[in-house]
């Protein structure tokens, strides 16, 4: 079987060739074999005709959400359609390309219901017979936390009161008597700590 992207190398609209490009970046990326066929080259009518009669999926752009016939990048394997950029984007995302591109069967790598319930019902009851042991290890991490957040909140209004100290004393201002105590009774408190 023969992978073939059909494109266009004159192209006036960006977004096919952005288009065009990414495809074909993917499938290099992936070591996956394909021939490119250029649509627009003399002597390819025919290519273009086969194109345009058994693609299914138009690949509307932005600039052109409804096209009179498919725009390129259009997917084959072989006489076989695969789809436009949008379902090629899409399969590559959800990391099925390979059945999308009719490389792989597809029953061998889709999981039925029945398998992720089971999965689901194994995992579950793992994590009931385990959580009585990790409450124990996650409490202590908890108290961890909650001491570090207290400590990051008591910094952050010493400094705020040592900058607001200090902005006074720039400012030919004496600080008042409170926000001093206020910095001398948190500096204490932290350094009790």
């Amino acid at each position: 079987m023969v992978l073939k992207v059909y494109v266009s190398g004159m192209s006036g609209n960006k977004e096919v060739k952005k288009r065009q490009q990414r495809v074909l970046m993917i499938l290099d990326s992936k070591c996956i074999q394909y021939d490119t066929v250029d649509i627009t080259e003399p002597g390819k009518e025919s290519e273009k005709e086969l194109m345009q009669s058994k693609s299914t999926s138009n690949g509307g752009t932005v600039s052109d959400p409804e096209p009179r016939h498919p725009l390129p990048p259009q997917i084959f394997n072989d006489q076989e359609y695969c789809g436009d950029y949008d379902a090629f984007d899409m399969a590559n995302e959800i990391d099925t390309l390979e059945v999308f591109l009719k490389l792989a069967p597809a029953d061998t790598t889709a999981v039925s219901s029945a398998q992720i319930e089971l999965k689901q019902q194994e995992n579950g009851e793992a994590k009931e017979g385990g959580e009585k042991a990790a409450t124990e290890e996650e409490k202590a991490p908890a108290e961890g936390e909650a001491e570090a957040d207290k400590e990051k909140a008591e910094l952050t209004a010493t400094t705020t009161t040592t900058t607001e100290a200090t902005t006074a004393m720039l400012s030919g201002d004496s600080p008042s008597d409170s926000a001093s105590a206020q910095l001398l009774d948190r500096e204490r408190a932290a350094a009790a700590q």
